[in-house]
């Protein structure tokens, strides 16, 4: 493992070095698909779908054993950027669908379902100033986390017209800091808060204080699932009941307007019910 720190002006170089190598190594498998779009309200959702190929190897048996295989307890050096600190390793996401998709993994084990930290939103305020485009957190496997290793996940900006998400399209004006608003355009029940001006000291600080108050405006349990979008800007919460919708798998990506299936025929579901819809049925609901 690079045990190097890794600083905001490094990060993008260094995810780029990487990548080049770990695709030369093989440690990096991306996943073909072909990418489609719906519109939405004024905006495009982004649609992948599966290869055949890909499909059969998402198909593929896990190790055998009594223990889940735990792939953020050791990473592959190959895939290791570095050092964030206090807590945190960043590293590629080894079968990656968007290009550059990178992990923050705590070192010390904690559970994908327990509260984010200060040293969480410290790491993350680190890795959004070396790339200014869209983290997101699945709270439990409700919410779409594949690994029990508690990871935040972070990808250059998804477009379309530069936006971090194509959801932000959607977005009222932003509240100020301290404020948290419902967007009337989108059907399902979050909350939506402004970040206020980036690169002021204490970002870190002011990320986890929205995300106790989206929290505490929806009324969550400790461990209650849920998807969190975090841009230099605002800071999207979702509530979660259900981990799919016509046998599509909905994670935080979904709620930023970037959704993966398996099939065309179910992306053809998905066009004929509207994105928008599916998100509403997978969502939680408000106290």
């Amino acid at each position: 493992m690079n045990a190097s720190p890794l600083t905001p002006a490094a990060l993008w170089p260094r995810t780029l070095d990487v990548t080049r190598h770990a695709l030369e190594t093989g440690a990096l498998q991306p996943i073909a698909t072909e990418a489609r779009t719906v519109p939405v309200a004024g905006t495009e959702f982004q649609v992948r779908v599966l290869g055949r190929v890909a499909l059969k190897e998402r198909k593929r048996p896990a190790p055998s054993g009594s223990e889940p295989f735990n792939p953020f307890a050791n990473p592959e050096p190959d895939l290791v950027l570095g050092d964030v600190a206090p807590a945190h390793v960043c590293l590629l996401n080894k079968f990656n669908v968007v290009e550059h998709h990178l992990l923050l993994v705590t070192r010390a084990f904690e559970s994908q379902d327990a509260l984010l930290t200060p040293a969480d939103f410290d790491a993350l305020s680190t890795c959004l100033e070396g790339l200014d485009g869209l983290a997101f957190y699945n709270a439990g496997e409700t919410a779409g986390a594949s690994q029990r290793h508690k990871h935040l996940q972070l990808v250059p900006p998804l477009g379309p017209d530069r936006l971090r998400a194509p959801v932000e399209a959607l977005f009222p004006v932003l509240p100020g800091p301290g404020r948290v608003v419902a967007a009337e355009s989108l059907p399902f029940a979050h909350l939506l808060a402004g970040l206020g001006p980036w690169g002021a000291p204490g970002q870190g600080a002011r990320m986890l204080a929205a995300y106790r108050l989206l929290r505490d405006g929806l009324g969550l349990a400790e461990h209650a699932p849920y998807n969190l979008l975090v841009t230099r800007d605002w800071m999207l919460l979702v509530p979660r009941n259900r981990a799919e919708h016509l046998g599509v798998n909905v994670n935080a990506l979904g709620f930023a307007g970037s959704l993966l299936v398996r099939t065309p025929e179910q992306f053809d579901a998905v066009a004929a019910l509207g994105p928008l819809e599916l998100l509403r049925q997978v969502a939680g609901v408000t106290p």
